[in-house]
Order: structure tokens, then sequence, then C-alpha cells
């Protein structure tokens, strides 16, 4: 597949960046539409996103290339390389929390319920910048028969034919999988169970769950030592979901009176 939607002059635009700016404008409409519900206007969204975005990209990059030392130590001029891939969704979110709670606490904003409006939208964005994956024919698994395939549009088993052989479409099972904990949580965040720190509660369980398994089939996991660090970095961000949901449920009048 050709990474490249178009070129004006020089430039070459690729799918990869298209599909980000689009899951960003995705992620950045809920904000706003459930946001108002919330007393959040629109403005704080766009003045948070100036900021938290390049640091998220920053974030993301430099994870991927802290675990990629020996490739950029003898490659460094690629650090910067960005447009064929190489973003670490862990890094971002790492980032995105500290950042988060600085800007929101001068804004004397809930920092639990912020959090909660930004997991669902996170998620957005992450479903469809899957596919950017999928037109670098990057994040696939291991190889696999046609007939495995055969469920699958023809599109996609054709894009999942890589050196020879066809591989399973990772990237659309965490897709798929994002998509589907996007509106588990749309539904609980608007149900009479939810208190504030539940929706990301559920962001850090639901995600993580189904990364650590679909990391699993992975053939381009970084590792740390003969583990995948995808897998650990899930293990202790579900480890922090649970005890975060056991502590909205210790502390729900406190939480319930902001």
């Amino acid at each position: 597949m050709d990474p490249v939607a178009f070129t004006i002059g020089p430039l070459s635009v690729r799918w990869y960046g298209i599909l980000i700016v689009l899951g960003i404008i995705s992620g950045l409409a809920y904000l706003i539409f459930q946001g108002k519900k919330e007393g959040y206007d629109s403005e704080i969204w766009l003045d948070f996103l100036l900021i938290s975005l390049p640091l998220g990209f920053l974030g993301a990059r430099l994870y991927y290339v802290i675990f990629n030392y020996d490739y950029y130590l003898a490659n460094p001029g690629q650090i910067i390389n960005v447009r064929g891939g190489g973003l670490a969704i862990h890094g971002g979110v790492l980032v995105g929390l500290l950042v988060t709670f600085l800007f929101f606490k001068r804004r004397n904003r809930g920092y639990l319920k912020t959090l909660d409006l930004l997991a669902p939208a996170i998620l957005l964005a992450q479903g469809i910048g899957r596919w950017g994956n999928f037109i670098n024919q990057e994040a696939y698994g291991y190889a696999v028969s046609a007939e495995t395939l055969g469920w699958l549009p023809e599109f996609i088993r054709e894009g999942m034919y890589i050196e020879g052989s066809y591989h399973h479409p990772a990237f659309l099972y965490q897709s798929l999988w994002n998509f589907f904990i996007f509106g588990l949580i749309y539904f609980f965040v608007n149900s009479r169970f939810y208190r504030p720190g539940r929706g990301l509660a559920l962001y850090l369980i639901g995600y993580s769950a189904g990364r650590f398994v679909i990391e699993g089939i992975r053939l381009d996991s970084l590792y740390l030592g003969g583990f995948r660090i995808a897998q650990l970095i899930s293990l202790a961000m579900i480890a922090a979901g649970l005890g975060l949901f056991y502590y909205t449920t210790k502390n729900k009048e406190r939480l319930e009176r902001g």
C-alpha cells in the first residue's frame, strides 16, 4: 500500500498523519459535546490541546526511542523522523496524566472528573489512529493462513499480506477493542453507577487488558530483557485501575461532594 495520500509540490502528506489528525478531531468533538454537560466550555479544551498535544507526541516518541535505544544510537538522524510511525501510546499517556493535572489544577477543575472525560476521547482517537498502522503495514501479528483471515474484507486481507505471508491484523483487533471500551465508558459515566474516577479506572483496566492480550501476537513489540514492555506496562495500568476503582468505592461521599 502507498502510505502517501497525496503530494503538494515537494510535500508528501501521509495517511498516517491524516488518520492521527482525524482521531484528534474526533476526540475533541467528543470532549466538547460531553464536556458541556459537566460545565466545561469548548475553549478550555482547545487551550488544553494546544499544550498537551505537542507534549504528548514528544512523550510518545521519546518512549519509543528509549526502548529502541540501540537503533537510534546508531541512526540519530532518525529520531525526529516520525512520518513512518514510531509513536508509543503509553509514553503519551504518562505525559498526558501529568499535563492534565497541572493544567486543570490551575483552573480549579476536578482532576478525576476531567480524566473521566479525557479517557473515552483518547480511546476514540486511538481507535481511528490504529488504521494508520494498517496503511504503514506495521503493528501486525504472526503469520497465519489465508483461510484464517477469510472473515475479513478483501482490502484488509490483502493489506496483511506482508513479505510473502498473511498476518494477524493486530491493528484491527486493537482498534475494535478501543471502540468497544469507548462505548462501555460512555454508557457507564452516564449511568447511576458513576463516581468521579471510575471512567479513568475503566480505561486503565479495559484498554490495558485488551492491549496485554493483543500484544502477545504482535511481531514488532518492544522488549525489556525477555518481556514485552507493553505487557508489563499494561499489567501496571490494570493494577492502578483496580486500585482507583477501590478508592472510588471507599470514598463515595467525598467524591460525590467534589
